[in-house]
């Protein structure tokens, strides 16, 4: 059902027009939620900040009354061109309403609502060249959306911004969970730290989703949608404005990552000595070169400069990407409602995506290529990647993630001997299994026609391409022109070293998954991925969109017990703790990061064997960012249950009020009597239970619960 409102005004009041004529302040323009509890409205105005003079445009959002954000500044500075953000002219205003309602077949709510008010104002510049500016503004239930629009016009074709001037001003004092990077150059994989608000520095790096907790207020979500044709978005503090944040796009890097192949193919012979790739990527790209590293490209074809300052090259016409404040009195109503990034985006452009699955894949890289009691050698070659297809087939995985070194370093065209691909294939078919294959993005750069054809005759359902570490305006047009060049070819995609999500899985749904997270990886390296990690990231970086963090660890530790090892790693918690990430987490393409023998004779592998990757609808029923969540997803006629903590042991009393009527049978994956021993220790039991019943829980120390919930018979 979709209903569209349109209401042109053009000087809905008359003093609007004269005063900003004149040079005074305007009046505000307002528009306001379905619901009447979101506003966010613009004015012209003048501001006693020298560094701001002139009268200029500002917006300010308010949350049931409470001003979220004072008043921000807007405006874009221009290369060889004055800044458009100061003596404007109100030419215009718009009022429109849209509510509607989409189908998301590979998320976490299928029927996803699209409802919200909308104000664009029309400027224009009161001296030559006179350029003209839009601004488009949304009010949701969920929260508040706008962007720039910059109207055809001669004085802007071409045109390269150097920067985005959005400010997002807080109205008083808040701490936040901040994304605290050293370069623009990134994969995101970093911790979301606590932070007060007035600590960010304008130097700072914040990467996106920013949380911010305000005080007898709501909880509010910094995030970017439909980021096309444009550069990504960070923020930074504002020199003498507490609580205030600017907004910074990443500049196209100053080198080429192509041209130090000879480096990372050294790292990758090394990774037997225990040197991840991951380390790898951190050394390669926030170190300059030692003088004894020989192996290094000659010099010129290195810098970790600031970048070029053409941020971002276009004509017009052209919008930015939207800035948005997600807003809920919980934590965990931002997670319900992060489909707001969906509705911002474009609509998928594939006419066909029948040939789409979601699904769970077995995976050969985390436990180092493992496999026990069997008649040939672990490692790359044909025989374990047969025997982790025949562990898929076997567990009802709709997938294997064939990952790095299958073929020479940067040609993805062929395999190293030791991988008889045609075999492979063939048995693959077999089993019912899809083959997905990982590969550098430079070699897809410069192959992509000739792979993915050739992938297409091999009957390779996807790939993973990794190590982009980027999200400048060069990288954003990467990442979708590779994905329609997959959708020509049938091909899903999980991007790893990438960035946030911010919508694009909706024009693609052949986007399956994206890595930009601190994820189960980093155990085989070091100690941070911890439990206090886990339930963080819910709060922040899932509200972007799905998460390859890949879980599945059956090798489990706690605090004191955990050691990093690049072989046959562990996670840090407990086995029931890694069961409910399956739930926590949105994947449409999920992991199973551990190899098929550490599986065997756990009972508890049954959840995993069971547990769907895409979701009817998504409940969250309690949880506080950083020290506990437990989410509930429907599938069918039934509930998935997951419950994490940090390394605080908790007991919650859950309710089962999200269930329909009648009686459910409930079975229970829980942390064992001596999981905070035990990490490994489960306890499994079945009941019957309906939407009255209360259920007890006690989570150890990075523990966790895990629970399907299926009506009687």
């Amino acid at each position: 059902m979709r209903h569209r409102i349109h209401f042109p005004v053009i000087f809905a009041f008359f003093g609007l027009g004269c005063a900003a004529i004149a040079g005074f302040a305007s009046e505000p323009l307002t528009v306001t939620s379905p619901d009447g509890n979101v506003a966010i409205s613009f004015q012209l105005k003048s501001n006693p900040q020298p560094y701001l003079s002139g009268e200029r445009a500002y917006y300010r959002v308010t949350y049931k009354g409470q001003q979220i954000l004072a008043d921000s500044p807007l405006g874009l500075d221009f290369k060889n061109a004055k800044a458009l953000d100061k003596d404007f002219v109100v030419i215009g205003s718009d009022m429109q309403s849209q509510e509607s309602t989409w189908e998301n077949p590979l998320g976490a709510k299928r029927k996803v609502p699209d409802h919200y008010n909308q104000l664009t104002v029309s400027l224009r510049e009161r001296t030559a060249p006179s350029r003209r500016l839009d601004l488009i503004f949304r009010a949701y239930n969920e929260g508040v959306a706008f962007r720039y629009f910059l109207p055809q016009q001669d004085s802007l074709n071409p045109f390269i911004i150097s920067a985005e001037n959005t400010g997002f001003y807080f109205n008083q004092d808040a701490s936040a969970f901040a994304l605290r990077l050293n370069s623009f150059v990134t994969p995101y994989e970093a911790h979301f730290d606590p932070i007060e608000l007035e600590q960010i520095k304008p130097e700072s790096i914040i990467g996106l989703p920013l949380l911010v907790n305000i005080p007898h207020g709501p909880w509010v979500a910094l995030l970017e949608a439909d980021l096309t044709d444009y550069a990504g978005m960070y923020v930074g503090g504002v020199a003498g404005a507490p609580n205030a944040l600017m907004s910074k796009l990443a500049p196209v890097p100053s080198y080429d990552l192509f041209n130090i192949g000879p480096y990372v193919d050294m790292v990758r012979k090394e990774n037997d000595l225990g040197i991840t790739g991951r380390l790898a990527r951190e050394k390669l790209l926030l170190s300059p070169p030692g003088k004894g590293e020989q192996l290094l490209p000659a010099p010129g074809t290195w810098a970790l400069g600031p970048g070029s300052e053409d941020i971002v090259v276009g004509t017009t016409p052209k919008s930015t990407p939207w800035r948005v404040l997600l807003m809920s009195p919980q934590a965990g109503g931002l997670i319900e409602n992060n489909y707001l990034i969906l509705d911002l985006s474009r609509p998928s452009v594939l006419a066909d995506t029948s040939w789409i699955e979601p699904g769970k894949a077995a995976w050969d890289w985390w436990s180092g290529r493992l496999a026990k009691n069997v008649d040939f050698k672990p490692g790359m070659n044909t025989a374990t990647m047969i025997h982790y297809i025949d562990f898929a087939a076997e567990h009802h995985i709709e997938y294997m993630l064939i990952d790095g070194n299958w073929s020479p370093f940067n040609d993805i065209t062929r395999t190293i001997p030791e991988i008889d691909m045609p075999a492979i294939m063939g048995h693959a078919k077999s089993k019912g299994v899809k083959i997905l294959l990982w590969a550098l993005w430079t070699a897809v750069r410069e192959q992509v026609d000739v792979a993915f054809s050739l992938y297409e005759k091999w009957g390779v359902a996807g790939v993973k391409i990794d190590f982009m570490d980027r999200d400048d305006q060069e990288m954003v047009n990467w990442y979708e022109d590779i994905l329609s060049k997959a959708a020509e070819h049938h091909l899903v995609v999980d991007y790893h070293g990438a960035f946030k999500p911010t919508g694009l899985r909706r024009t693609y749904p052949n986007l399956l998954n994206r890595e930009g997270v601190f994820g189960l990886e980093q155990n085989k390296a070091g100690n941070g991925e911890t439990p206090e990690h886990d339930v963080t990231l819910p709060f922040t970086r899932m509200l972007a969109g799905p998460l390859d963090f890949t879980p599945g660890s059956f090798h489990n530790a706690t605090r004191e017990q955990f050691k990093p090892r690049n072989i046959e790693p562990s996670s840090q918690g407990t086995r029931a703790h890694q069961l409910a990430l399956y739930v926590i987490y949105e994947m449409p393409l999920a992991m199973l990061a551990d190899y098929p023998e550490a599986y065997e004779g756990a009972p508890e592998f049954e959840f995993i064997d069971k547990v769907p990757t895409v979701w009817d609808d998504t409940k969250v029923l309690n949880g506080d960012p950083a020290k506990f969540v437990t989410i509930a997803r429907q599938s069918g006629d039934k509930w998935y249950v997951g419950s994490i903590t940090n390394w605080d042991a908790r007991d919650i009393d859950l309710r089962l009020n999200f269930l329909g009527k009648g009686k459910y049978q409930i079975e229970i994956f829980a942390d064992g009597p001596d999981a905070d021993k035990v990490a490994t220790q489960v306890s499994a039991n079945k009941k019957m239970v309906t939407a009255d019943s209360t259920l007890k829980l006690h989570l150890a120390p990075g523990g966790g619960w895990a629970a399907i919930l299926a009506p009687a018979k």
